[in-house]
């Protein structure tokens, strides 16, 4: 049975080295300045929202502290992010994978269906019928296509350094360039709890079927 597309496949395992790297490298860069703001600027402690606890070492890429070494493989993974997202989406909408699969009918959004989905989850029932996914799973994997992934894209412009004038903008849409800062740490610990839900999952669910349909594109009925 027919499970993913080629693009899928390239896109999930491009994607997965791409999220891991930048959210390791990611971890250094929060270390050299562990304090988010609101607004178009912020330094000291009184006026952040938020203090993030320092990283240990065997977290983060580097696995010591030096910060240029971070962002440079923070800005070496961020481009094939952001064009393997731009590629995702073309396929996703080339191939009718996104209308086919993610895209929610009215009728899920019926309270009924949404409870019977929960409930389903909760009892580890993963059988969705003859569609790809049940209605959750269409609604997490439009959020993070729709708004994380996006999300991460567009706020990583906005405080990358010497990007401003070009796109000054996009910092705007964010109110600022400390709130960019403080959604794009959002955003990455948001797809940090979906990855690991998702794995939860996929080990639940069957792993070896699962990876199997992920790797050759095509699954079996059997685990």
């Amino acid at each position: 049975m027919k499970r993913h597309a080629l693009s899928t496949r390239l896109w999930h395992w491009t994607n997965l080295v791409c999220v891991v790297v930048m959210f390791m490298s990611g971890l250094t860069i929060s270390n050299a300045h562990p304090r988010l703001y609101w607004g178009e600027w912020g330094f000291a402690p009184g006026q952040a929202w938020l203090m993030v606890p320092r990283f240990p070492d065997w977290m983060t890429v580097p696995g010591y502290y030096s910060l240029a070494v971070a962002r440079d493989w923070h800005i070496l993974m961020a481009w094939p992010f952001a064009l393997a997202l731009l590629f995702i989406w073309i396929a996703m909408l080339a191939n009718g994978h996104f209308f086919r699969d993610i895209l929610t009918r009215r009728t899920e959004w019926a309270p009924h269906n949404i409870a019977k989905d929960v409930k389903a989850h909760l009892r580890l029932d993963f059988d969705h019928g003859s569609g790809k996914y049940n209605f959750l799973q269409k609604l997490t994997y439009a959020i993070v296509f729709g708004i994380l992934l996006p999300g991460m894209v567009f706020t990583g412009i906005s405080i990358s350094p010497g990007m401003e004038p070009s796109f000054g903008w996009v910092v705007d849409l964010f109110g600022g360039r400390q709130s960019a800062r403080s959604f794009h740490f959002i955003f990455a610990f948001s797809i940090l709890g979906f990855l690991i839900l998702h794995v939860t999952l996929v080990m639940l669910a069957g792993p070896f079927k699962l990876l199997r349909g992920m790797i050759t594109g095509r699954q079996s009925d059997e685990a």
